[in-house]
């Protein structure tokens, strides 16, 4: 087979971070693959802070194209190009068609705007969100492919984006099984400890949480729970919360933590499809979240945890108390959803199908 030469260009904000990790580690043992690694990073350079200059799709646009440029310049040409996500890629022009390109993406600009009261991100004047639109328009159209990491966004690329249907996959981030995979069985302990894990902890729940397990811990019918929280947020350590910081994509300490847990809980006020979630799943354990964006395609009700509503405590409450008293639910709902996390979120398998959709875009020779 003829090796392929590849620029992967990759946004490095939340999520995004732990999925290059990923790529850096398993594309290149991938056979006939010669991988470059184009990192845009997120943070705010100089001394002046300029509006327009300072929006992070400018900014990274800005820094894709003179990283491309200059790699382009010592390097040459690659055969083909994956750009992840459609921030960098919208502003990077004629470059996604010099090119055969792919672009990845977890969320559009429109789904992303329905959220955007839990992310402060507020949209622009009617002009400007048109021509927001156009551009993003113009970058998918000229990427030979698409790939979303769930369906939910692979239905907007379609719907919302006009690109043809068989110009787009759906392949999920993954994590790497070999790593999260938990060999042993968990043991009958007699504390039930429940596992968040999120930087924004007040978008992510967190604190919905916290109430939840105070009242559970006020139940004197209730086991002992505890709640573990992972976090470099604003969250403060009381009875039966123990805070965990500093901890890394993919550190054993991280890892450890998933091994320890019962259950994995994320009551999201708003997201698009948490890689923590996968992460829990491949850990085996029974998952309790919101259905909000592509959450509810790891989430299932009955097969691999339960879904709550957004911003309740007493339905999360009831669900979280289901589990805790019910090893036998935990146990066949951590199985179901690291079932699902084999099929759909292995890394290692999903780092080779982005590399064939990659393969089938270059104009190489047979």
């Amino acid at each position: 087979m003829t090796t392929l030469r590849c620029d992967l260009v990759l946004e490095q904000t939340l999520g995004h971070i732990t999925h290059t990790a990923n790529l850096r580690s398993l594309v290149p043992a991938i056979d006939d693959v010669e991988a470059r690694f184009v990192p845009v990073p997120f943070e705010v350079g100089g001394r002046r802070s300029i509006p327009v200059w300072d929006n992070w799709t400018v900014r990274a646009g800005r820094r894709a194209r003179r990283a491309v440029d200059e790699l382009w310049r010592k390097e040459g040409r690659p055969d083909a190009m994956f750009v992840h996500t459609q921030v960098p890629a919208v502003l990077m022009g004629r470059r996604l068609s010099a090119v055969p390109t792919v672009i990845s993406l977890d969320a559009t600009p429109r789904q992303y705007d329905a959220l955007g009261h839990v992310y402060d991100h507020a949209t622009g004047a009617a002009p400007v969100e048109r021509a927001k639109t156009a551009l993003n328009r113009r970058s998918l159209a000229r990427a030979r492919h698409i790939i979303t990491w769930s369906d939910w966004t692979n239905a907007d690329v379609v719907d919302g984006y006009g690109v043809p249907a068989e110009r787009v996959t759906t392949i999920a981030p993954g994590v790497d099984l070999a790593r999260w995979r938990r060999d042993d069985p968990r043991p009958d302990n007699e504390t039930v400890r429940i596992l968040f894990v999120g930087g924004d902890v007040r978008r992510k729940g967190g604190d919905l949480l916290v109430d939840a397990v105070r009242r559970l811990r006020d139940d004197p019918d209730m086991p002992d729970v505890v709640v573990d929280i992972v976090s470099n947020g604003d969250v403060d350590e009381t009875d039966g919360v123990e805070i965990h910081r500093g901890l890394t994509a993919n550190h054993p300490d991280l890892i450890r933590r998933y091994h320890e847990a019962d259950i994995f809980c994320l009551p999201t006020r708003g997201d698009c499809l948490p890689m923590v979630l996968a992460e829990a799943a491949a850990a085996g354990l029974p998952l309790v979240s919101t259905d909000v964006g592509a959450i509810p395609e790891l989430v299932r009700p009955g097969e691999t945890g339960a879904l709550v509503p957004v911003g309740e405590v007493d339905p999360l409450v009831d669900e979280l108390r289901r589990l805790i008293v019910d090893r036998d639910r935990r146990r066949r709902l951590g199985g179901g959803a690291l079932e699902l996390a084999s099929r759909e979120h292995d890394a290692a398998a999903n780092a080779r199908r982005i590399v064939d959709v990659v393969r089938s875009v270059a104009d190489l020779e047979p």
